[in-house]
């Protein structure tokens, strides 16, 4: 797709795990991008459905990576970025459909703020275009993340502005800053690890930007399954991780009480839901093996104040159940000469 230029700008990675005819519709999306200067790296995490088949007979080029096995989410985009030539990286699912203009708005929305390191895009319900599917991940005291402004309506989508972290569904990250950070942290497997990277690009004093106008549809855990006992386990097991894992001592220690309360309040949910088992293992599994994250937390938690990091958490529960998103102005030195004139 680079179309004659001399270097690749971006580079599009797409994990696919039996997608179906997810993938072709996903590449179909790319094919017409207004913007031209990209690659396409795919990553098969060993599927066995014809998902691989489907996307080849789509008219556009990519290079295809064969895992072998289910890598996971997050190991399996930082093996594709190791062989990535962009400036940029998008992190794109496969079952999220670009609208023609994605890439062009990331690109002007980099002119506009080129030290922003990181970038979201908005994700609108593929089944219900009038509804938001998330613009932006959040991150509660209650110890539960979600994307912000889930199930709103289309037009109540945020104007640019700070977030605490893209949702990888469709995520821009400058590549030389993905690699300082150290990538996706492959212990997450899948879920909660795009929340974890935003996080410790927040720590490390970095901003993450969600734009208005770089939109895709997405179906949302259309492969895996909202409620599947997959999801299930692996959500509420990485939340704990990663809470954990980048919080400062003082604010994890206050908000604990917080966090229990969220533990037991999504109990119920579970239980209600029929999900009980694989939400009981993720309470298992998330808090009796924190000691693998000791050293994480001893480098990344230091890194700010807890005041900074409370400034950036929602705290209110009736904003929490409202699927709310946090947004913060823009600060200064992340706006050019030319879009302040504006």
């Amino acid at each position: 797709m680079n179309d004659g230029h001399a270097s690749t700008l971006i580079s599009i990675i797409i994990v696919n795990y039996n997608a179906g005819d997810r993938l072709a519709r996903c590449l179909d999306h790319l094919a017409a991008q207004v913007f031209r200067n990209f690659e396409i790296i795919i990553v098969d995490n060993d599927s066995s459905d014809n998902s691989i088949a489907l996307a080849n007979e789509r008219k556009v080029e990519f290079t295809l990576i064969d895992a072998g096995r289910n890598l996971g989410f997050a190991a399996a985009n930082n093996l594709a970025a190791k062989s990535a030539r962009g400036r940029w990286l998008a992190f794109l699912n496969p079952d999220a459909y670009a609208e023609p203009g994605w890439l062009s708005a990331f690109v002007a929305g980099q002119r506009r703020f080129p030290a922003v390191k990181a970038f979201g895009s908005t994700q609108i319900d593929d089944t219900a275009p009038d509804r938001l599917d998330g613009a932006g991940d959040v991150c509660s005291v209650f110890g539960i993340a979600y994307r912000g402004y889930f199930d709103w309506h289309r037009d109540k989508r945020p104007a640019d502005s700070p977030i605490f972290a893209a949702c990888a569904a469709a995520a821009f990250y400058r590549r030389d800053i993905f690699e300082a950070l150290g990538g996706f942290d492959e212990r997450f497997f899948c879920y909660g690890e795009d929340v974890d990277l935003g996080y410790r690009l927040l720590l490390s004093g970095g901003e993450t930007i969600q734009l208005h106008d770089a939109i895709v549809r997405h179906e949302g855990s259309g492969v895996t399954g909202r409620n599947s006992d997959f999801s299930v386990y692996h959500g509420h097991r990485n939340r704990i991780w990663l809470y954990y894992k980048n919080t400062p001592t003082t604010l994890y220690r206050m908000t604990m009480p917080l966090r229990l309360l969220g533990d037991l309040l999504l109990a119920g949910k579970a239980a209600m839901s029929g999900s009980w088992s694989a939400y009981r293992r993720a309470i298992k599994d998330g808090y009796g093996q924190l000691a693998q994250f000791r050293d994480d937390r001893k480098k990344w938690s230091a890194m700010k104040s807890s005041a900074f990091v409370a400034r950036r958490m929602l705290w209110s529960p009736i904003a929490l159940l409202r699927r709310q998103g946090k947004t913060i102005p823009i600060e200064p030195r992340h706006v050019t000469e030319k879009s302040r004139a504006k």
